[in-house]
């Protein structure tokens, strides 16, 4: 049989080389989390043998334990391979990084690598990254938000994800693995809880930078609700226009929906819940950008998950498994594909940018007053919807000057978003003007 060291597996000739291995076990533990040390096995997969007298295993034991940080405590046995006794050591562990005789080791194919300061600090955040989702929160059950989970079961039962049914908080938290002993975990408080400590910061900025805002909103509670007015912020401060061209109206955001509601998903999904820094929706002149505080996987790229064959690196695996039974989420490393795929559909640019601090999707804005995102073929069907639309809003309006909002959604069937951006847009012509207040005031049109 041909014996081959990997990245999780190392020969030693002997326990002569009892050092080095445990060298080796820090190294497979930083990288892989598992492994196995065969003693009897020369590097090139020749077994020798080794002799193994009744304190061997005690020894092997007992250097591992004391010489390793944090302990392990490794299966250790004597076994016959090709009739020769050997001793194989099987571990594994979960609290990266770990230390041997006082330094850490990095897998890199059959070596093992000295990590220097800075590796061992990124792998010290990565693992409490890792660990946060699952640590015992300070919530107590009543915390709950009992709207939240009969909603959210209701989602996951219509997805068919889930095959039981909601009957108690208690009861349905602990059969999604929100639990520990009873008691909530983090992910349990982010996803469930009537107040969390994640929030969501949203902006509508005047020009391309941050310098002047003209709106500053900040959302807080679980996830979901985050999810849903970070959702609606967006919806309600970006333009939308109608389209008739054939069959009934359609009313058409610059971005599409869609591809905003994965983006806020993700963000809300994946962020590193450790970095007090919160969501951020900026909405600007030229682009919108969501950006989370997470940083994206090193040994990966945006690209690689655009072309699909990225491979799903999860921060908050439990988060995810949630929200994903839910249908908030697509796991298996898909939501930047839909949202690059939606946008080129749309023909909106969308770039994927890696910041030092987190992971930004940002949407261009298309100039519609100059053409840009309209579709060609029916240019002018859209640009005479948006005439017929206006001029039965300005009729309106001449018939009664203290129309409503309300009642000009009634009237032209447009929705409340679509009936605002038509106003701001004989607004900014200067076809009407607002006397008065909002309330009490009424609409002047200008000859």
């Amino acid at each position: 049989m041909n014996y081959r060291e990997s990245e999780t597996v190392e020969f030693k000739k002997s326990t002569a080389e009892l050092k080095e291995a445990v060298f080796s076990i820090s190294a497979i533990l930083n990288k892989h989390g598992q492994g196995e040390v065969y003693f009897g096995i020369r590097d090139d997969g020749t077994v020798v043998g080794q002799m193994v007298g009744k304190d061997t295993i005690k020894d092997v034991t007992q250097t591992i334990t004391d010489n390793l940080d944090p302990k392990i405590f490794p299966k250790i046995e004597q076994r016959k391979i090709e009739g020769k006794d050997c001793i194989v050591v099987e571990f594994h562990g979960i609290y990266q990084p770990y230390f041997a005789y006082g330094r850490a080791y990095m897998r890199v194919g059959e070596s093992d690598k000295h990590l220097s300061a800075r590796e061992i600090e990124h792998l010290i955040r990565k693992q409490k990254r890792w660990l946060w989702e699952n640590e015992i929160s300070n919530r107590k059950l009543i915390d709950v938000n009992v709207a939240t989970v009969k909603e959210y079961m209701r989602k996951a039962n219509a997805a068919k994800r889930i095959n039981f049914k909601y009957t108690d908080v208690k009861t349905t938290l602990g059969k999604l693995g929100l639990l520990v002993g009873g008691k909530l975990t983090k992910a349990a408080e982010v996803l469930f809880c009537k107040n969390t400590p994640i929030e969501v910061q949203a902006a509508v900025f005047a020009g391309t930078d941050k310098n002047t805002f003209l709106d500053i909103s900040k959302f807080e509670g679980n996830i979901f609700k985050l999810r849903e007015r970070a959702e609606l912020y967006l919806k309600e401060h970006i333009k939308w226009r109608v389209e008739i061209e054939s069959g009934p109206r359609k009313e058409i955001p610059e971005i599409p929906v869609d591809a905003i509601r994965e983006a806020i998903g993700n963000s809300l999904c994946h962020r590193d819940y450790t970095d007090p820094k919160g969501v951020e929706v900026a909405i600007f002149k030229d682009r919108v950008d969501i950006y989370n505080p997470g940083t994206f996987p090193e040994e990966l790229s945006p690209e690689d998950f655009i072309k699909g064959g990225g491979y799903s690196i999860l921060r908050n695996p439990l988060i995810a498994e949630t929200m994903y039974k839910s249908e908030d989420i697509e796991k298996w490393a898909s939501g930047l594909k839909r949202i690059y795929d939606d946008c080129k559909a749309a023909g909106v640019k969308v770039e994927f940018k890696q910041v030092k601090t987190g992971f930004v999707v940002s949407f261009k804005r298309p100039k519609w007053e100059e053409g840009e995102g309209l579709p060609q073929k029916g240019k002018k069907a859209v640009e005479k919807t948006v005439v017929i639309t206006v001029e039965k809003i300005l009729g309106l309006i001449q018939d009664n000057p203290r129309v409503t909002q309300k009642e000009l959604v009634s009237q032209t069937g447009l929705t409340r978003r679509g009936v605002e951006w038509n106003l701001k847009k004989l607004k900014d012509a200067g076809r009407i003007r607002r006397i008065g207040p909002d309330k009490g005031g009424h609409w002047e049109v200008v000859v």
